[in-house]
């Protein structure tokens, strides 16, 4: 048997002498004999030495241990515990003097008296209940810092009512690792970090503004080194999903996605031992690259986002402000993730509106207003105002989440045995009319049609999560529909839920090069996959063999969308494709619960007279109007297939038979290649 050679090792067995001597992880590349910081240091990858024995530390008294922890800077009150080694966090400046926070830069930085972006301290939010009382520190100081120095930190008061602990981030989980980590996402994408930071700008924030972009850049131009790790790797994972949107990027090798997403993800688990608004612009951004654990982290993200009073208004907080603003962004961002991830999970939303005081963004929240004209861009201002609406549709899935699917309401209405589909439609019409106000009310530059030419356009994820509120709402009207409904009201609840699975159909049609190559909020596969349900479900309800027929054709069209397109890039279209398959494989598992016609009321059982005629009432109350829904030559209005009753009875006739409809027409899919770089194994089902 040979012997390996020293410099050829098993690393399963021990990592490189220089990774040893670091203690950190030591990372091999593909099939590359050396590890990915030698590499990055351009030094020979060893396996020469010896591990070193491990030394116990003798005991020491407590009273000293005490005094050391209790060490502070003379020139500040911030909590001041650096660790030992080379391992301390500093700020690199211009004329060479290594800084330990932002407060004692020289000159302006954006940076300085910041509560949630410090460089060697993390904050938590003093709650009312808390063992903790600020009160007791006095009144607030209009003109000095209003700190006070604690036993194991700083208490800062920002407001009269709202404090924070100030916290040193050395010997918490990871923090010794933090600096190798950032070397190793570096090497990773070494040399291309500043056109993947210009790419992520250029695409990704205009849409998704969770990073203060002047703020980010003020720390990328002096060193890679004053991020948090999995921010920094977050960033460069979504740019690289659009790795050949730039010339020079698109011929290079491109940079291992897998291996940087594992740094991510450890080193996110590290900084929330530490957290900061940092941590919660990585989970988001790094949730916009996967799906893995979206509910989980979601869940902790919450929590942190608690912690860092992203909940509360900060309008008279003294903290720059600019960071106000960011804050506001951030904590919207947090809820909207909240909401879209319990529709998608089916799981409780965590954020509840009687905890929750921030106040609506506006215009000065987005100073950001440069356009960039490279090819391939998105536009600032629109996204913007996309944001600003997503924002506005989230507090109404909020409403409908809130409304119509907890515990209790669905043990209520469960109960409530035959008049469970008119105690939905009471909970359901005002939620309704709120979704009408909003798609009436949507700027005209967040139209299907406002594309402009080498310009991407984040729209489509916009009127994707409006469809997906509209599915869920009639979803749940559509699943207590039963052969005992009255005739009319089944009639009507029917033409309804057909027209809004017509509307998506065109509406994935509709989708131009722009919009699919553009970026797409996390839960747009999710919102695509509940196109899909909402047919399976309408075809294991089909009341004659031509109306199924009608549905599995329409489905076999949507199927084609989604295969063609994630096939040409759209990844994000390729986990609603899988679940597509397995409702399909359901519904072909169970015999198929076909709904009695409504044009035979001898099918249907009515219990007298009275009922019937209260059941006519309750159709006129709860029947819901499309008439907001625009018609374009691309973009059809779900009225233009309508095969029951509309839903005014009192506006339209009834005309049309529900047992009639219309050929399934040829899908129109667009066959070409997008260019979009990301894993198809980011998202699984």
């Amino acid at each position: 048997m040979s012997m390996a050679s020293p410099t050829q090792p098993k690393r399963k067995e021990r990592p490189c002498d220089a990774c040893r001597k670091r203690k950190s992880r030591c990372v091999l590349e593909d099939d590359s004999p050396i590890c990915v910081l030698c590499k990055f240091h351009g030094q020979e990858c060893t396996f020469l030495q010896n591990p070193q024995s491990r030394k116990r530390k003798p005991p020491q008294d407590g009273n000293d241990t005490l005094t050391s922890k209790r060490r502070h800077s003379n020139s500040s009150s911030r909590p001041n515990r650096k660790p030992t080694g080379t391992q301390a966090r500093v700020i690199k400046t211009s004329n060479g003097v290594d800084v330990e926070e932002y407060d004692d830069l020289d000159g302006p930085s954006l940076l300085k008296r910041t509560l949630g972006l410090q460089n060697a301290n993390h904050s938590q939010y003093v709650g009312a209940t808390r063992g903790l009382e600020p009160a007791l520190s006095g009144h607030i100081s209009l003109n000095g810092k209003n700190e006070v120095q604690l036993t194991h930190g700083v208490l800062r008061r920002v407001s009269s009512s709202d404090a924070f602990l100030l916290l040193p981030d050395p010997e918490t989980q990871g923090y010794l690792e933090e600096l190798d980590d950032l070397d190793a996402i570096e090497a990773i994408v070494s040399p291309h970090g500043k056109a993947l930071t210009d790419l992520y700008f250029r695409i990704v924030f205009p849409s998704f503004p969770v990073v203060y972009k002047e703020a980010y850049l003020e720390k990328y131009n002096r060193s890679y080194r004053e991020f948090s790790p999995p921010l920094l790797a977050a960033v460069y994972l979504l740019a690289l999903q659009y790795w050949t949107y730039d010339e020079n990027l698109s011929k290079a090798t491109k940079p291992n996605v897998q291996e940087l997403e594992k740094l991510a993800r450890k080193s996110l688990g590290d900084t929330i031992h530490r957290p900061k608004l940092s941590t919660v612009q990585a989970g988001l951004l790094l949730l916009q690259h996967t799906d893995t654990d979206s509910a989980e982290l979601t869940a902790q993200l919450v929590s942190v986002g608690y912690g860092l009073g992203l909940h509360l208004d900060a309008s008279d907080w003294d903290i720059p402000d600019w960071e106000k603003s960011l804050r506001k962004r951030l904590g919207w961002s947090l809820y909207m993730q909240d909401k879209w991830t319990s529709l998608g999970s089916g799981r409780p939303a965590l954020i509840n509106s009687s905890n929750w005081a921030l106040q609506p963004v506006m215009s000065y929240d987005f100073p950001e207003t440069h356009e960039d004209d490279q090819e391939g861009s998105s536009e600032v201002v629109k996204g913007r105002i996309l944001f600003s609406q997503m924002i506005s549709l989230s507090e109404i899935v909020a409403d409908i989440l809130e409304t119509l699917f907890t515990v209790k309401t669905t043990k209520a209405i469960a109960n409530a045995g035959e008049n469970g589909l008119a105690m939905i439609l009471e909970k359901a019409k005002p939620v309704q009319l709120r979704l009408k106000e909003w798609f009436a009310n949507l700027p005209e530059c967040l139209s299907m049609e406002d594309t402009h030419i080498m310009k991407l356009s984040s729209v489509g994820y916009l009127r994707l999560a409006y469809i997906a509120a509209e599915i869920t709402l009639h979803r749940r009207i559509f699943l207590a529909l039963t052969p005992s409904t009255n005739p009319q009201l089944l009639k009507i609840c029917r033409s309804v839920a057909h027209e809004r699975f017509m509307f998506a159909i065109d509406f994935v049609q509709s989708l131009k090069p722009q919009h699919l190559s553009s970026f797409w909020y996390f839960a747009s596969p999710q919102n695509f996959a509940l196109i899909g349900v909402f047919g399976a479900l309408l075809l294991s309800k089909a009341s004659t063999v031509e109306e199924a027929n009608f549905y599995k054709n329409k489905l076999r069209e949507y199927r084609w969308i989604l295969k063609i397109n994630s096939e040409n890039g759209a990844r994000y279209m390729k986990p609603a494709l899988a679940l597509v398959d397995a409702n399909m494989a359901l519904l072909e598992s169970t015999p198929r619960l076909a709904m009695p016609s409504p044009n035979n009321p001898s099918t249907y059982q009515s219990n007298d007279n009275e009922s019937a005629v209260a059941a006519q009432g309750n159709s006129d109350d709860y029947a819901f109007s499309s008439s907001h829904l625009s018609v374009s030559s691309d973009f059809a209005l779900p009225g233009q297939y309508s095969f029951d009753a509309p839903y005014y009875s009192d506006q339209h006739s009834i005309a049309t038979s529900p047992t009639s409809y219309p050929q399934p027409s040829q899908a129109q899919v667009q066959d070409f290649n997008f260019g979009i770089g990301g894993e198809a194994g980011s998202w699984n089902f």
